[in-house]
């Protein structure tokens, strides 16, 4: 067995794993990806103020989301297709967060549908939307995730159509897979991958094919899909989701002070500061640079969450530290699944609250509350 000892171990692991079709779906950004370098890059040029004869001898990473008492501020992300990366991926990955102590996020294009999560789980997932033309779909949806106990809907915003993923447009991905004889010769060459498919009936997208009318099939799906995006959304959509959701509403895809406010003003109990993992607007801004914006204009209205570019538990302190109060994590446990299924989403979690202890530990802090802008050294 390889030795793990980082999340960048695990991706390593999982690019030899996973069919390049989809390992790159997982890890690849839109344009020239620009803006899924800068999620990284600018996390990691944050400085942290190394503090010395403090006592963290008794240190705990433990919080709330949404009311709810978590392991660490840490949920994992609605990731689509998370079901390629590893057989039965969604209900893998939905276990070890159960099991860890944090949320899951069930997306709507996920291969296993929201019942078999359900059925393989005992903790509540959470589930996430887009707001499709298909209002009559969406309204069943919502209304399957509430007789599934789930309390908390993600709406994502930011996505009213697909940015342009060069990868995928070259890998051939799309609703079905193009299975090219490229495509089918590096899938044989990954046979640990195959079997674990061969052994699972769960390839389509397991929340849609089937619940809509007239789509059975993946290439019905194609042909369905394609109609679904609405480049016509706006607010006044995302408070048509709020009257017939009687949950709690999370709004992902915040990246503007402005649009921060207006969810804020409209009563939703969390925002997530995303850009999508830099696969929509190529050229945006790092979510880390907006973060601090965002959370002085919204203050204390709703709870403030970061996605995109988040790969260590020190990822997370700096990410706290400068106004979140949770964070997402979507690439990370998809390297774990595809490195080692549900051991390896376990192994990632592990990873990132050892890290987010240790960092704790360094900057002088024992408690999750005690991160703040003082721990962040001042730009020079």
């Amino acid at each position: 067995m390889p030795i793990v000892t980082s999340v960048e171990d695990l991706r390593i692991l999982a690019r030899k794993r996973v069919p390049k079709m989809f390992y790159d779906y997982a890890d690849s950004g839109s344009w020239t990806e620009a803006t899924y370098r800068k999620n990284e890059s600018d996390l990691q040029a944050i400085e942290l103020r190394q503090r010395v004869a403090v006592d963290v001898g008794s240190r705990s990473t433990e919080a709330t989301m949404l009311g709810r008492k978590v392991a660490m501020p840490v949920a994992l992300a609605p990731t689509g297709l998370a079901g390629m990366q590893h057989a039965d991926g969604e209900i893998l990955a939905a276990r070890a967060a159960e099991e860890f102590g944090v949320p899951f996020i069930l997306s709507i294009a996920s291969i296993c549908s929201m019942e078999d999560v359900a059925a393989h789980t005992k903790a509540p997932f959470w589930q996430q939307i887009y707001l499709m033309r298909d209002r009559g779909f969406i309204r069943s949806l919502m209304g399957r995730a509430h007789a599934l106990g789930c309390p908390v809907l993600v709406l994502t915003v930011d996505l009213p159509i697909i940015g342009d993923r060069h990868k995928d447009a070259r890998n051939g991905l799309s609703a079905p897979p193009k299975l090219t004889a490229k495509n089918i010769l590096n899938m044989a060459m990954h046979p640990r991958w195959c079997m674990g498919m061969l052994g699972t009936r769960r390839h389509s997208l397991g929340n849609i094919v089937g619940h809509v009318n007239g789509v059975a099939s993946m290439e019905t799906l194609a042909e369905w899909s394609a109609k679904q995006f609405d480049p016509t959304f706006t607010w006044t959509d995302v408070q048509w989701v709020r009257d017939n959701w009687s949950g709690q509403l999370v709004i992902k895809g915040i990246l503007d002070s402005e649009d921060a406010l207006i969810a804020a003003n409209m009563g939703v109990d969390a925002i997530v500061v995303s850009n999508h993992g830099g696969r929509q607007l190529d050229g945006a801004s790092s979510t880390i640079r907006m973060l601090p914006l965002i959370a002085d204009a919204v203050k204390s209205k709703t709870e403030i969450w970061m996605d995109s570019g988040i790969r260590s538990g020190q990822d997370v302190v700096k990410a706290c530290a400068l106004g979140a109060t949770g964070t997402l994590i979507g690439r990370p446990f998809l390297y774990g699944l595809g490195a080692q299924g549900q051991a390896g989403v376990q192994r990632c979690l592990e990873i990132i609250q050892r890290e987010l202890q240790l960092t704790m530990a360094f900057t002088g802090c024992v408690d999750i509350s005690q991160l703040s802008e003082e721990i962040v050294m001042p730009k020079r």
